[in-house]
């Protein structure tokens, strides 16, 4: 009996701090989340395609401002390199994390607002939602995976112009 005794403290930690890792850690993952964001928007700035698309799953969609679906990751990426070495060359992005919503402990969806500047161009149909400004609000799916968010789907839609 004594020795069930001494063994319970050690029993009763470990299934305490299993539950607590099971629940997450939901201050923990909103930081992350605003860093995977931070990190992404450096990388528009600095118009690099592979570091933009890196958190991207490999069969992630995205739906770009026009509503073209660029399905997995290497799409994504690619056409990234394309946007960043011809309309949006040099351009710089502000990006502010609007609302983090999660569904489920693993599930998290991530509402930003996308202020574009020193553009060289838009896509047809695009405009300035003020002058030199492009906004957009983009939303993420998200999935946390071994301890790693990533995206699992993204939509771009541009704030249209006040008449």
């Amino acid at each position: 009996m004594t020795r069930l005794v001494s063994v319970a403290p050690v029993l009763t930690w470990l299934f305490l701090f299993s539950t607590a890792c099971a629940h997450g850690n939901p201050a923990q993952d909103e930081r992350d989340l605003h860093q995977l964001v931070a990190v992404q928007a450096e990388a528009w700035n600095s118009g690099d395609a592979v570091a933009w698309s890196k958190d991207f799953t490999q069969d992630a969609d995205f739906v770009n401002i026009v509503g073209s679906v660029f399905e997995g990751h290497d799409q994504i990426e690619q056409r990234h390199a394309a946007i960043f070495s011809t309309l949006f060359k040099g351009s710089q992005v502000k990006v502010t994390v609007r609302k983090i919503v999660f569904p489920q402990e693993d599930i998290a969806v991530v509402d930003t607002v996308h202020e574009v500047t020193g553009h060289g161009g838009l896509p047809p149909g695009v405009q300035n939602t003020e002058p030199g400004l492009l906004r957009t609000r983009m939303k993420y799916v998200m999935r946390k995976t071994a301890g790693k968010w990533q995206i699992l789907a993204g939509q771009n839609t541009d704030a249209k112009p006040v008449p």
